[in-house]
């Protein structure tokens, strides 16, 4: 057989505190740290606690260059290789070792950019509860978060002095300043009211669809929405978990911007809609409350087929996400309707509700929209009262 090391690898030194009880009684704080090495990988799903002898052989290997395993059997010890095997940061080319095999060179094949990747991945979730958590955190208010982390940086910077700045023409107030002035994120929905099917077709449409299409070369077609994209390539994807619309069963969607039509899809056995509703948004229940919300996951192969191994290439991505959240809501405030974006997520479980890769496709933000609610029960910022009136409030 031979081996060589995973595509991507990245080794982090971390102090690791444990309790210690001997260390407690004898006098001590009870608290034992100690330094230990975390091997991190796209492909795989949790970092890999590895020791120096793992680092030595690991720093030797090439992740494209195959060698012979007997060497490294001899030198390292049999047991340390296949422990590397076994964990996918060694890659056997022979069938006891295709899983980890076909895993890495699925990431190899997307040309992701190393540092990128190792983020991406360790920055997903799954089922957390960020809700819950930022109450135990005590920073669930304004007050909370000046009380636990001080005074933030100010909200306006100032470069110069106020006397030296140059004033620049108002510009008078027109129905688009009206439009942007109404858009607030919206954590109070009519948990009664059906969306209109009309109306969730011309979000999705002014969002996602294809407004224009152009044959650039064989095999290869650029689309036109109404965001930018870098590269023309627009591959972020509009999934969609429907809760309350009219016409339409509950379930999970995927919205098709050339034909304009929804794809339905599968519900997992066993998850009621509402609770994977909540799960997605990561038990942000006034989110979770929308009507529909709508899973923003790129295929980073359609960027990084022009971008490959891009520094670059996956923060074009979250901007593709970014801009297409912005028109979104915009979309939903034209209409009338209440509307959010969050990045606090649980990936894992919207991956795996959707039958996404995570690496190859996976979702980086969720947006909702749909009728607010008559009164205010969760606080939402309005500092121009455009949305809530104080009356309105409870």
């Amino acid at each position: 057989m031979r081996v060589r090391r995973c595509a991507v690898l990245w080794l982090e030194s971390r102090e690791v505190a444990h309790f210690d009880l001997e260390n407690l009684l004898a006098g001590g704080t009870g608290i034992h740290s100690q330094l230990q090495w975390f091997a991190h990988a796209p492909h795989l799903p949790a970092p890999v606690v590895v020791d120096a002898d793992a680092l030595l052989l690991l720093g030797e290997l090439s992740p494209l260059d195959w060698v012979a395993e007997m060497p490294l059997r001899e030198w390292h010890g049999a047991a340390n290789l296949r422990r590397l095997l076994k964990s996918g940061l060694l890659i056997g080319s022979t069938k006891p070792w295709v899983a980890q095999r076909e895993a890495d060179e699925r990431c190899r094949d997307l040309h992701w950019h190393g540092l990128a990747a190792v983020w991406h991945v360790a920055s997903r979730w799954q089922g957390v509860d960020s809700a819950q958590g930022v109450i135990d955190a005590g920073v669930d208010t304004a007050e909370g978060l000046r009380d636990k982390h001080g005074a933030p940086p100010p909200a306006l910077l100032e470069r110069g002095e106020a006397h030296a700045r140059i004033g620049l023409p108002a510009a008078p107030p027109d129905t688009f300043d009206a439009l942007l002035d109404a858009r607030a994120t919206c954590r109070n929905f009519d948990t009664r009211a059906l969306l209109s099917l009309d109306v969730l077709a011309r979000v999705l449409a002014r969002t996602f669809g294809m407004r224009a299409a152009m044959h650039a070369a064989d095999d290869f077609d650029v689309i036109k929405r109404t965001s930018p994209s870098g590269g023309a390539l627009h591959p972020t994807e509009c999934y969609l978990i429907v809760q309350r619309v009219e016409g339409l069963v509950p379930g999970l969607y995927h919205y098709h911007g050339g034909a304009h039509a929804l794809e339905t899809l599968p519900m997992p056995d066993g998850v009621a809609l509402a609770d994977f509703a909540k799960t997605a948004v990561a038990g942000q229940h006034w989110f979770a409350e929308a009507p529909v919300l709508c899973v923003l996951a790129p295929r980073y192969g359609r960027n990084f087929w022009k971008y490959r191994n891009h520094p670059k290439a996956y923060r074009v991505c979250i901007l593709d996400v970014g801009h297409l959240s912005q028109t979104l809501q915009l979309c939903a405030t034209q209409e009338g309707l209440g509307s959010f974006v969050t990045a606090a997520i649980n990936e894992v479980d919207i991956e795996r509700a959707f039958g996404l890769d995570g690496v190859v496709d996976g979702p980086l933000a969720v947006c909702g929209f749909g009728v607010r609610a008559q009164a205010m029960a969760t606080y939402e910022l309005d500092p121009n009262h455009k949305v809530w009136p104080r009356a309105g409030m409870v």
